[in-house]
This record gives structure tokens, C-alpha cells and sequence, in this order.
């Protein structure tokens, strides 16, 4: 889910100066702005892990991916910078009985762990520039264990012709070449650029263009 952590800059925007404010404010309304249901490319390739597996949810918003995957039985951590969002989530994961080890921080702040994790899931982190992509995707790959597996998904360009959710930047949208030289490190299992109508919430609604990874680090 889109969640920005530091400033979101480009030549034709201005700084994006308080993204904790502003992620406070648009959680704060009533019910969930992508939903209370998981993504739909999470929900297709989380067989990837097995329960009991240790699962972290990057920029988790109001928790529908982390409560879900609590649901199949995964150990799971996830983190917002958005303290509204974190309390909706510590609110859905009550109501559906389970447990999700949820924490207030932005991407450069959370408590990384090294090679400790069974996996990483990334839906829609596209608040990042390119400079703080680069450290966010250097992180999710140093807390992956041998073995570990990303399963992430974006916005391609082409999402500024259907303006359906995700920034208004090209510079913050991936393609195939930029996710493939970004995970060298990993081996890429699938890889798909796709369209697709997406229903979640009124943060993601209507047709979209986008693109899935599922990864495994050696």
C-alpha cells in the first residue's frame, strides 16, 4: 500500500514536507482506504510461505495484508509511519483474532533485522523517491534469510493514464528493468506486468496498470 516516509519530491510537485501528517489525516477518516481485504497478487502468491514462518509487512497502512497473513497462520510484523493507520490495523487483528507485532516507524527508522526473516511483503510502498527506494529496497533484501521470499507489487507508468491510486510520479513507478537491477541479488521467480480492475477501497479503485514480483534469496 502507498505509505510515504520522507519527503516525496519531484520537479513538478512541491516537497511533500510532512508525510506522517498527511498519512495521519487520510487514515483518520472512516473505514479503510485500500480496504480491509488483502491485495490480491499477496493473496495469489503467499503459498510461497508456510505458517509459522516469520512474515514482515512494509508500510502496512490500516493492516489488511498483515491481519490477513496473520490469518494463514504466519508470524508476522509490520510497521506504518502513520500511527492512525497502525491503530486501525491493532483494531482489525483484535476483531479477527489474531496477532500481529505492529510498530509506528518510517522505513529508515524501523528496526531492520539481517538474514532473519522468512519473508517480505511489499504492496504498493511506491511513496519512496528513487534515493529512498534504493535504501528501502536494499533493506527488504538484507532482512530476507536464505531461502526468504519478496513478494511485491506496484504501479507502472502507464498508471498515469488511468490515475486509479499510486503517486502522480513516473519517477516513484517501477518497470521490469528497474525491479530486475534493483533484486540482482535475488532470484526472480515471476516477474508480470499487467492490467487488471482493482476494488480496494476507494484508494485503489478501477482499472490499473500494474506489476507483480515474487522472489527468493539464495
Amino acid at each position: 500500500m502507498s505509505t510515504p516516509t520522507q519527503n516525496m519530491t519531484s520537479k513538478n510537485t512541491p516537497a511533500f514536507s510532512d508525510p506522517a501528517n498527511t498519512w495521519n489525516q487520510r487514515f483518520a477518516a472512516p473505514g479503510f482506504l485500500f480496504g480491509a481485504e488483502p491485495n490480491g497478487w499477496l493473496r495469489e502468491h503467499a503459498h510461497v510461505w508456510s505458517p509459522g514462518e516469520q512474515v514482515l509487512c512494509v508500510a502496512d497502512g490500516e493492516g489488511r495484508n498483515s491481519v490477513w497473513l496473520a490469518e494463514q497462520g504466519l508470524k508476522v510484523d509490520a510497521f506504518d509511519i502513520a500511527a492512525t493507520g497502525v491503530a486501525k490495523a491493532r483494531e482489525l487483528a483484535a476483531q479477527r483474532g489474531v496477532t500481529v507485532n505492529f510498530a509506528v516507524a518510517d522505513c529508515d527508522a524501523y528496526a531492520w533485522p539481517d538474514a532473519a526473516l522468512d519473508g517480505v511483503a511489499a504492496i504498493f510502498v511506491q511513496f519512496a523517491d528513487p534515493d529512498l527506494r534504493a535504501r528501502l529496497f536494499t533493506n527488504m533484501v538484507r532482512s530476507l534469510k536464505p531461502g526468504g521470499w519478496l513478494v511485491l507489487q506496484g504501479y507502472t507508468p502507464r498508471q498515469l493514464d488511468y490515475r486509479t491510486g499510486g503517486p502522480p510520479l513516473v519517477s516513484h513507478l517501477y518497470t521490469e528493468s528497474l525491479l530486475r537491477e534493483a533484486f540482482s541479488e535475488l532470484d526472480i521467480d515471476t516477474l508480470r506486468e499487467y492490467e487488471a480492475e482493482l476494488a480496494e477501497g476507494s484508494g485503489h479503485h478501477g482499472r490499473s496498470a500494474l506489476i507483480g514480483m515474487v522472489a527468493r534469496r539464495p
